[in-house]
Protein backbone atom coordinates (compact mmCIF):
# COMPACT_ATOMS: atom_id res chain seq x y z
CA UNK A 1 0.00 0.00 0.00
CA UNK A 2 1.12 3.33 -0.55
CA UNK A 3 1.94 5.87 1.94
CA UNK A 4 0.97 9.14 0.79
CA UNK A 5 3.05 11.87 1.99
CA UNK A 6 2.06 15.47 3.25
CA UNK A 7 3.66 18.31 1.35
CA UNK A 8 3.63 21.93 2.44
CA UNK A 9 0.00 22.78 1.76
CA UNK A 10 -1.13 20.36 3.62
CA UNK A 11 1.29 20.64 6.46
CA UNK A 12 -0.49 24.59 6.05
CA UNK A 13 -3.49 23.43 6.34
CA UNK A 14 -3.28 21.29 9.18
CA UNK A 15 -1.29 23.89 11.24
CA UNK A 16 -3.68 26.08 10.56
CA UNK A 17 -6.94 24.22 11.81
CA UNK A 18 -4.98 23.38 14.76
CA UNK A 19 -3.42 26.39 15.69
CA UNK A 20 -7.08 28.28 15.67
CA UNK A 21 -8.73 25.09 17.94
CA UNK A 22 -5.25 25.45 20.15
CA UNK A 23 -5.42 29.82 20.15
CA UNK A 24 -9.89 29.59 20.94
CA UNK A 25 -9.21 27.27 23.65
CA UNK A 26 -6.59 29.05 25.03
CA UNK A 27 -7.95 32.23 25.03
CA UNK A 28 -11.77 31.16 26.09
CA UNK A 29 -10.86 28.55 28.40
CA UNK A 30 -7.48 28.17 29.88
CA UNK A 31 -6.80 31.29 29.95
CA UNK A 32 -9.76 32.82 32.25
CA UNK A 33 -8.82 29.56 34.05
CA UNK A 34 -5.27 30.70 34.60
CA UNK A 35 -6.78 34.12 35.39
CA UNK A 36 -9.25 33.00 37.97
CA UNK A 37 -6.84 30.92 39.60
CA UNK A 38 -3.74 34.15 40.00
CA UNK A 39 -6.80 36.37 41.01
CA UNK A 40 -8.08 34.60 43.27
CA UNK A 41 -4.90 34.93 45.35
CA UNK A 42 -5.32 39.53 45.27
CA UNK A 43 -7.67 41.46 46.59
CA UNK A 44 -9.01 43.39 43.23
CA UNK A 45 -12.07 45.48 42.57
CA UNK A 46 -11.58 45.78 38.74
CA UNK A 47 -11.07 49.40 39.16
CA UNK A 48 -7.56 49.72 41.17
CA UNK A 49 -4.57 48.05 41.14
CA UNK A 50 -4.81 44.44 42.72
CA UNK A 51 -2.93 43.52 45.71
CA UNK A 52 -1.72 40.20 46.63
CA UNK A 53 -3.57 38.58 49.70
CA UNK A 54 -2.51 35.40 49.52
CA UNK A 55 -4.93 31.98 50.99
CA UNK A 56 -7.06 34.87 52.57
CA UNK A 57 -9.95 34.89 50.02
CA UNK A 58 -9.90 30.75 50.45
CA UNK A 59 -9.75 31.38 54.15
CA UNK A 60 -12.64 33.70 54.30
CA UNK A 61 -14.84 31.83 51.87
CA UNK A 62 -14.53 28.30 54.01
CA UNK A 63 -14.73 30.27 57.64
CA UNK A 64 -16.49 33.41 57.54
CA UNK A 65 -18.40 33.63 54.50
CA UNK A 66 -22.20 32.42 54.92
CA UNK A 67 -23.48 31.65 52.05
CA UNK A 68 -20.69 28.94 50.90
CA UNK A 69 -21.53 25.90 52.65
CA UNK A 70 -25.06 25.88 51.81
CA UNK A 71 -24.28 26.95 48.20
CA UNK A 72 -21.68 24.08 48.13
CA UNK A 73 -23.68 21.43 49.85
CA UNK A 74 -26.94 22.54 47.21
CA UNK A 75 -24.46 21.75 44.10
CA UNK A 76 -23.31 17.98 45.47
CA UNK A 77 -27.41 17.70 46.36
CA UNK A 78 -27.73 18.78 42.48
CA UNK A 79 -25.03 16.35 40.88
CA UNK A 80 -26.31 13.50 43.16
CA UNK A 81 -29.83 13.79 41.72
CA UNK A 82 -28.54 14.49 38.17
CA UNK A 83 -26.24 11.06 38.56
CA UNK A 84 -28.58 9.21 40.66
CA UNK A 85 -32.54 10.17 39.63
CA UNK A 86 -31.94 11.81 36.25
CA UNK A 87 -29.28 10.32 34.56
CA UNK A 88 -30.78 6.29 34.81
CA UNK A 89 -34.30 7.96 34.15
CA UNK A 90 -32.43 8.53 30.58
CA UNK A 91 -30.81 5.56 30.33
CA UNK A 92 -34.25 4.05 31.24
CA UNK A 93 -36.27 5.68 28.32
CA UNK A 94 -33.23 4.79 26.05
CA UNK A 95 -33.61 1.68 26.58
CA UNK A 96 -37.19 1.77 25.98
CA UNK A 97 -37.33 3.62 22.77
CA UNK A 98 -34.68 1.12 21.48
CA UNK A 99 -37.42 -1.49 21.14
CA UNK A 100 -39.35 0.26 18.18
CA UNK A 101 -42.13 0.42 20.62
CA UNK A 102 -45.41 2.12 18.64
CA UNK A 103 -44.75 6.09 18.72
CA UNK A 104 -41.13 5.51 19.20
CA UNK A 105 -40.58 8.94 16.97
CA UNK A 106 -43.16 10.57 19.23
CA UNK A 107 -42.58 9.54 22.71
CA UNK A 108 -38.41 10.60 22.03
CA UNK A 109 -39.23 13.79 20.47
CA UNK A 110 -41.39 14.87 23.51
CA UNK A 111 -38.92 13.92 25.94
CA UNK A 112 -36.32 15.93 23.88
CA UNK A 113 -37.82 18.68 23.43
CA UNK A 114 -37.24 20.29 26.62
CA UNK A 115 -33.27 19.61 25.72
CA UNK A 116 -34.17 22.63 23.06
CA UNK A 117 -34.85 24.86 25.84
CA UNK A 118 -32.57 27.51 27.93
CA UNK A 119 -31.96 27.13 31.46
CA UNK A 120 -33.76 30.38 31.83
CA UNK A 121 -36.56 29.24 30.16
CA UNK A 122 -36.63 25.98 32.88
CA UNK A 123 -36.89 28.66 35.29
CA UNK A 124 -39.86 30.71 34.30
CA UNK A 125 -41.59 27.50 33.41
CA UNK A 126 -41.08 26.52 36.69
CA UNK A 127 -42.53 29.20 37.99
CA UNK A 128 -45.50 28.69 35.94
CA UNK A 129 -46.08 25.65 37.69
CA UNK A 130 -45.02 26.09 40.91
CA UNK A 131 -45.88 29.93 41.84
CA UNK A 132 -47.49 30.59 45.33
CA UNK A 133 -50.45 32.89 44.02
CA UNK A 134 -50.76 31.18 39.99
CA UNK A 135 -49.13 28.32 40.15
CA UNK A 136 -50.63 25.30 38.02
CA UNK A 137 -49.63 23.36 40.53
CA UNK A 138 -51.53 24.15 43.94
CA UNK A 139 -54.56 24.68 41.33
CA UNK A 140 -54.25 20.81 40.35
CA UNK A 141 -53.68 19.91 44.00
CA UNK A 142 -56.64 21.70 45.60
CA UNK A 143 -54.32 24.72 47.39
CA UNK A 144 -56.30 27.52 45.68
CA UNK A 145 -57.37 28.48 49.26
CA UNK A 146 -53.92 27.38 50.71
CA UNK A 147 -51.34 27.15 48.77
CA UNK A 148 -48.41 25.79 49.18
CA UNK A 149 -44.94 28.34 48.61
CA UNK A 150 -42.72 26.23 46.59
CA UNK A 151 -40.64 28.78 45.33
CA UNK A 152 -40.47 30.52 49.14
CA UNK A 153 -39.98 27.76 51.16
CA UNK A 154 -36.63 27.10 51.99
CA UNK A 155 -36.97 23.78 52.74
CA UNK A 156 -38.68 22.62 49.73
CA UNK A 157 -37.82 25.03 47.28
CA UNK A 158 -34.51 23.11 45.90
CA UNK A 159 -36.26 19.76 45.44
CA UNK A 160 -38.83 21.97 43.13
CA UNK A 161 -36.40 23.53 41.24
CA UNK A 162 -34.51 19.65 40.66
CA UNK A 163 -37.88 18.22 39.31
CA UNK A 164 -37.46 20.72 36.26
CA UNK A 165 -33.75 20.07 35.71
CA UNK A 166 -34.19 16.51 36.09
CA UNK A 167 -36.57 17.03 33.61
CA UNK A 168 -34.61 18.60 30.83
CA UNK A 169 -31.42 16.28 31.99
CA UNK A 170 -33.24 13.23 31.30
CA UNK A 171 -34.22 14.08 27.94
CA UNK A 172 -30.80 14.85 27.31
CA UNK A 173 -29.02 11.50 28.21
CA UNK A 174 -31.55 9.65 26.67
CA UNK A 175 -30.67 11.03 23.30
CA UNK A 176 -27.23 10.21 23.42
CA UNK A 177 -27.51 7.03 25.38
CA UNK A 178 -29.97 5.76 22.11
CA UNK A 179 -27.52 6.72 20.07
CA UNK A 180 -24.99 4.17 21.87
CA UNK A 181 -27.39 1.59 21.67
CA UNK A 182 -28.44 2.09 17.87
CA UNK A 183 -24.46 1.15 17.41
CA UNK A 184 -24.22 -1.87 19.84
CA UNK A 185 -23.84 -5.20 17.56
CA UNK A 186 -26.68 -7.12 17.28
CA UNK A 187 -24.86 -10.28 16.99
CA UNK A 188 -23.66 -9.81 20.50
CA UNK A 189 -27.24 -9.70 21.89
CA UNK A 190 -28.02 -12.89 20.09
CA UNK A 191 -25.28 -14.85 21.29
CA UNK A 192 -26.69 -14.06 24.20
CA UNK A 193 -29.56 -15.23 24.16
CA UNK A 194 -28.93 -18.34 22.43
CA UNK A 195 -26.89 -19.10 25.54
CA UNK A 196 -29.91 -18.58 27.91
CA UNK A 197 -29.56 -15.36 28.65
CA UNK A 198 -32.34 -13.41 30.17
CA UNK A 199 -33.20 -9.84 28.76
CA UNK A 200 -31.54 -7.88 31.90
CA UNK A 201 -28.68 -9.82 31.62
CA UNK A 202 -27.80 -9.45 28.29
CA UNK A 203 -28.37 -5.91 29.10
CA UNK A 204 -25.82 -5.70 32.11
CA UNK A 205 -23.34 -7.92 30.81
CA UNK A 206 -23.47 -7.43 27.48
CA UNK A 207 -24.99 -4.20 26.17
CA UNK A 208 -24.01 -1.61 29.09
CA UNK A 209 -20.13 -2.56 29.26
CA UNK A 210 -20.20 -1.64 25.41
CA UNK A 211 -21.89 1.68 26.24
CA UNK A 212 -18.40 2.79 28.35
CA UNK A 213 -17.18 5.86 25.69
CA UNK A 214 -21.17 6.79 26.16
CA UNK A 215 -20.53 6.73 30.24
CA UNK A 216 -17.79 9.02 29.99
CA UNK A 217 -19.57 11.20 28.44
CA UNK A 218 -22.49 11.24 30.02
CA UNK A 219 -20.70 11.87 33.10
CA UNK A 220 -18.54 14.67 32.17
CA UNK A 221 -21.87 16.41 31.49
CA UNK A 222 -23.15 15.70 34.52
CA UNK A 223 -20.54 16.71 36.49
CA UNK A 224 -20.79 19.97 34.36
CA UNK A 225 -24.67 20.20 34.34
CA UNK A 226 -24.48 19.72 37.75
CA UNK A 227 -22.00 22.40 38.95
CA UNK A 228 -22.06 25.16 36.87
CA UNK A 229 -26.00 25.24 37.55
CA UNK A 230 -27.07 28.90 37.39
CA UNK A 231 -29.72 29.96 34.87
CA UNK A 232 -33.00 28.13 36.87
CA UNK A 233 -32.43 29.61 40.33
CA UNK A 234 -31.18 33.11 38.98
CA UNK A 235 -34.27 33.02 36.99
CA UNK A 236 -36.74 31.78 39.87
CA UNK A 237 -34.87 34.14 43.18
CA UNK A 238 -31.41 35.20 41.77
CA UNK A 239 -30.01 32.00 43.38
CA UNK A 240 -31.27 33.45 47.11
CA UNK A 241 -33.43 31.89 50.09
CA UNK A 242 -32.47 28.22 49.84
CA UNK A 243 -31.65 28.32 46.15
CA UNK A 244 -27.94 29.30 46.82
CA UNK A 245 -25.90 28.01 44.60
CA UNK A 246 -21.68 28.39 43.69
CA UNK A 247 -22.05 29.84 40.39
CA UNK A 248 -24.24 32.12 41.44
CA UNK A 249 -21.85 33.74 44.51
CA UNK A 250 -18.72 33.70 41.92
CA UNK A 251 -21.85 36.17 39.76
CA UNK A 252 -22.83 38.19 42.88
CA UNK A 253 -18.97 38.76 43.99
CA UNK A 254 -17.38 39.34 40.47
CA UNK A 255 -20.31 41.45 38.80
CA UNK A 256 -22.44 42.33 41.52
CA UNK A 257 -22.45 45.91 43.96
CA UNK A 258 -19.42 45.18 45.94
CA UNK A 259 -16.97 43.76 42.53
CA UNK A 260 -14.74 41.58 44.64
CA UNK A 261 -13.28 40.32 41.78
CA UNK A 262 -10.39 38.35 43.74
CA UNK A 263 -13.04 36.60 45.94
CA UNK A 264 -15.42 35.89 43.39
CA UNK A 265 -12.32 34.31 41.44
CA UNK A 266 -11.62 32.24 44.76
CA UNK A 267 -14.81 30.36 44.61
CA UNK A 268 -14.49 29.94 41.22
CA UNK A 269 -11.31 28.40 41.32
CA UNK A 270 -12.96 25.94 44.47
CA UNK A 271 -15.78 24.97 41.91
CA UNK A 272 -13.24 23.97 39.11
CA UNK A 273 -11.07 21.97 41.46
CA UNK A 274 -14.61 20.02 42.77
CA UNK A 275 -15.28 19.80 38.42
CA UNK A 276 -12.21 18.21 37.79
CA UNK A 277 -11.69 15.95 40.86
CA UNK A 278 -15.09 14.13 39.79
CA UNK A 279 -13.84 13.98 36.02
CA UNK A 280 -10.36 13.28 36.40
CA UNK A 281 -11.16 10.47 39.27
CA UNK A 282 -13.85 8.25 37.04
CA UNK A 283 -11.41 8.66 34.35
CA UNK A 284 -8.20 7.27 35.88
CA UNK A 285 -10.49 4.43 37.62
CA UNK A 286 -11.75 3.56 33.76
CA UNK A 287 -8.26 3.40 32.14
CA UNK A 288 -6.98 1.46 35.01
CA UNK A 289 -10.00 -0.82 34.25
CA UNK A 290 -9.16 -0.82 30.31
CA UNK A 291 -5.63 -1.54 31.04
Amino acid sequence: MRIRRFDTRDRLVIAVLLGVAVVVDLAFIWGPAIASLALSFTAWNGVTDPSYVGVQNYDTIVNVYPPFWPAMRHNLLWLAFLGVVATPLGLFFAVLLDKQIRFTRLYQSALYLPVVLSLAIVGFIAQLVYSRDYGALNNILGRTSNPIDFLGDPSINIWAVLVAVGWRHTGYVMILYLAGLKAVDQSLKESAALDGASEAQTFFRVTFPTLRPVNIIVLVITVIEGLRAFDVVYAINRGRNGLELLSVLVTDNIIGEASRIGFGSAIAVILLLISLGFIVTYLVRTLREDR
